[in-house]
This record gives C-alpha cells, sequence and structure tokens, in this order.
C-alpha cells in the first residue's frame, strides 16, 4: 500500500494538491482513501461519511475526513475508566462525554491514529492532507519522541510484581507506581510504534507543495536539513499555481519570471532525487471533482529517471507520479553495526543488511566508515541537505546523539559498537555531518 502524505507551506494549496493526487490515483485504477481532517466539503464535494466510514466520491476514490473532537473524547474516556480506581481514592467526580471539549493539539493525534487505521484496511493507495511542512515534521517524528520519554519515565525493566509492592512501597518509604500506569504506558507504546511503523516504511513518502517565490524558497531550503535529519522520505516537490510562461501581460509576464527563476533553483536543488512535478494555474480557485481533474491532466513532471536525460518536462502520469514506489531504486542506504565479536566480523558489520540503522533514518544515514587503521577513528556520516555549519549542533549524552539542524532536534540511539567510544570529533562538509568515534581502550574488546 502506498502511502502519501501531502504537505506544503501555508497557503499553496496543500488541500487541492491532495485531492487531485488521491483522484489521479483512483483514474488510474487504484482504490484510493483520501483523510482530510479540514471542515466543510472537500473542495466543493460533501462528504457525509463518518469517522471509520469514508464516503465514495467517484469510481475507486473515498473520502475520510478524521474528527478529531470524537477521537479526543473516546481516548479521554477511555484513560478515565482505566485510571478509575486513583480517582475513586482520589473523590474525583468522573467528567462525561458531553462535558468535554477537546484541547489544542489533539487534532494531530487524531491525524496519526486515522493515518494508523487506514493503513491497516484494504486500500492500494493513502493521500493524506497534512498541516503545513514545519508542523508535519514535527507530528511524524511525534511518535519516537514520545516513546523515548515513555522509556526513560516508565521503563518496563523496573515494574514490580503486584505482591511485592506493598513490601517495596513500605520499605522505600514511598509509594510505588500502580500496574495501571505501567500498563497504560506500555499501551500507549505499542500504539505509537505502530504508527511510527507506518510513517518509516518504505512505501510511506512526503508530497511538498508550494507556490514559487523567493519566500517559499527560503521555507523550502530551511525544512531540508530537518527532513533528512528526522528521515522523512520525499517523492515529489509540486510547484503549484504555474502562470502561464508565454503571457503577453507585462505583469503576467513579470510574475511568471519569478517563479521561473525560483522553479530552476528547485529544479538544481531537488532532482533528480526528488520528483517534481508543476501544476499549472487554473485561472480561478479549483472546485469540484472536474477541475481537480484539469489539475492532474495539465501538470507537467521531471522523474527520477528522466532527470539529466534531457527529457524535459512530460505529462504522462501527471499527480499520480511516483505512486509505483520502487523500493529497490529508492531503499535505505544499507548500513549497520553491532558488536565486533559477532559472527561475520567487523567488516560484515559495517556492512550490514539494508535498512538497519536508527528508526526511519532513510537514505540520510551513511554506513559506518572504519578508518581505524589510518586514523584511529570510526566515522559516522549523516547527509544534512541544505544545512550550515552554524545551525548544527551535536551533543553526546549516555548512549544517544543529541543532533540539532537549525529548529530541528532528534535523539538517535547510538549503535552499540559506538557507544563505546569517545566522540573525538565532527564537521560538515559537502552537505554531510560526519562524527568521528575514538574507541575507548577500556570498553574495546581486545584483539585475540
Amino acid at each position: 500500500m502506498r502511502k502519501v502524505l501531502v504537505t506544503g507551506l501555508g497557503g499553496a494549496g496543500r488541500t487541492t494538491v491532495a485531492a487531485a493526487t488521491a483522484l489521479a490515483a483512483a483514474g488510474r485504477g487504484r482504490r484510493t482513501l483520501l483523510l482530510c481532517a479540514e471542515p466543510g466539503d472537500i473542495l466543493g464535494t460533501p462528504v457525509t461519511g463518518r469517522p471509520g466510514d469514508p464516503a465514495q466520491l467517484t469510481d475507486g476514490l473515498w473520502a475520510e475526513r478524521v474528527d478529531s473532537a470524537a477521537d479526543f473524547r473516546a481516548e479521554f474516556l477511555s484513560l478515565q475508566e482505566r485510571s478509575g480506581a486513583a480517582l475513586d481514592l482520589l473523590g474525583a467526580a468522573r467528567l462525561e462525554d458531553e462535558e468535554l471539549t477537546e484541547l489544542p493539539g489533539s487534532d494531530q493525534y487524531a491525524l496519526l491514529r486515522a493515518l494508523k487505521t487506514a493503513a491497516d484496511g484494504d486500500w492500494d493507495v493513502v493521500v493524506v492532507d497534512m498541516p503545513p511542512l514545519r508542523e508535519t515534521i514535527a507530528l511524524l517524528a511525534l511518535p519516537e519522541q514520545l516513546r523515548r520519554y515513555l522509556r526513560r519515565l516508565l521503563p518496563p525493566e523496573r515494574q514490580v510484581a503486584r505482591a511485592l509492592r506493598p513490601m517495596l512501597a513500605q520499605l522505600a518509604g514511598v509509594p510505588v507506581p500502580a500496574q495501571w500506569l505501567y500498563e497504560t504506558a506500555a499501551r500507549w507504546d505499542a500504539e505509537l510504534a505502530a504508527v511510527q511503523t507506518v510513517i518509516e516504511s518504505s512505501n510511506t513518502t512526503l508530497r511538498v507543495v508550494a507556490e514559487p517565490s523567493p519566500a517559499a524558497a527560503d521555507a523550502l531550503s530551511a525544512a531540508r536539513p530537518g527532513l533528512a535529519l528526522h528521515g522523512l522520505r520525499v517523492d515529489t516537490l509540486v510547484p503549484n499555481r504555474i502562470l502561464p510562461r508565454d503571457s503577453a501581460d507585462t505583469w503576467l509576464a513579470t510574475l511568471s519570471a519569478q517563479q521561473e527563476k525560483c522553479l530552476r533553483e528547485w529544479y538544481e536543488l531537488w532532482v533528480p532525487e526528488v520528483s517534481l512535478c508543476e501544476v499549472a494555474h487554473l485561472g480561478r480557485d479549483p472546485r469540484g471533482l472536474d477541475d481537480l481533474t484539469l489539475l492532474d491532466t495539465g501538470s507537467s513532471c521531471t522523474t527520477f529517471e528522466q532527470a539529466g536525460t534531457g527529457g524535459g518536462l512530460f505529462a504522462g502520469d501527471g499527480l499520480a507520479v511516483e505512486l509505483d514506489w520502487d523500493r529497490e531504486r529508492r531503499a535505505a542506504d544499507p548500513w549497520a553495526v553491532d558488536d565486533p565479536a559477532a559472527d561475520g566480523g567487523f567488516d560484515a558489520l559495517l556492512r550490514g543488511p539494508a535498512g538497519a540503522g536508527p528508526a526511519g533514518a532513510g537514505s540520510a544515514w551513511q554506513p559506518v566508515e572504519d578508518r581505524r587503521d589510518q586514523d584511529g577513528v570510526l566515522v559516522w556520516g549523516l547527509r544534512l541537505p541544505g544545512a550550515v555549519k552554524e545551525d548544527v549542533g551535536l551533543v553526546r549524552r549516555g548512549d544517544e546523539l543529541l543532533l540539532t539542524v537549525g529548529p530541528f532536534r532528534r535523539i538517535v540511539p547510538l549503535p552499540s559498537v559506538l557507544r563505546r567510544c569517545t566522540v573525538s570529533g565532527a564537521g560538515l562538509t559537502d552537505e554531510v555531518l560526519r562524527v568521528r568515534f575514538t574507541p575507548d581502550p577500556e570498553l574495546w574488546p581486545r584483539a585475540r
């Protein structure tokens, strides 16, 4: 199943492009679901289906609206029910469904849960209308972050048997966390892990929508290293509302020239790693399925295969470009490191199987380079396109690396072999952050 998460800059038309992409997929014979969190009709087409019960818009295309308020109430009441004993002990009055109003941010949690539910369904393609780009990066990084918090605050290995709790509480002089708390944490961790698996799937990609302009170019440049840091795969950049290139109107020609300058920069920065699909301006706000079809048929795309071959733009796939995701072509760069004493030796560990590494690392992480013979170090590289040296920060904390790139941060667990090393330096060259590790003689296994 292909999952296409459509995001972009605010006001760039990502909701429109999401709907047009879903319609394009359905028109090419894929059973397609469009997930949308925005209230009201979907571009003039009413969606009457209840949450979990998508409404069919046309042949092969269904749409479902994420009801974040209902989702919040259901989750809150479920948590309240499981913690009933503690609430009764405190004499707290329980809240009823009618009293609950969703809290800010609950819509994003609801969207993640809806994505997981859709991924378990019988669909060929799921298209999701996501929040703006910066919010989407933070949202998709959330499951990994929350799971780390749960492991730190309520480590499963510190659970104690129910029969021992009163005795331990008396000996320690402090109450032992209730079993329901660990059970709730375990349930949350399982749910977050399921969502994280969907996000990190090789068949889940982002589609970034932007209207070409200097401000949009700056915003995309700032977001590129954040996408790489969190291992988020972008399949297509969609420049939207492209003006006619041959207009006799001076005002339109000036705006078109500004768009052309921006487009040239995007082709240089993004292609061939990412396909680029230009969507023409209709001269009006798109409304309904007919206009969405026009957006698809009028789009022009440069794909991974055509880049650099002189093929230029073509309209064959339209907004359905990259829906037949080639796993081998876009597979994560293989890297793996583990115990050097394991079978296969150190060289085999450095090669490792494809897909190993930090969760969601995608192709940004490079294989660990063994330079012990030359420089006495191991080098671990992370590709950060668009990053500048002044914005990059790195801190070693225990068995983790805290990586910061501008406003983005990720905490990465170190492979076991690098946990036995100290960080001896780092540098950003050619858009790759290379971290040097020196083996710690106290921890490094001695040669036999």
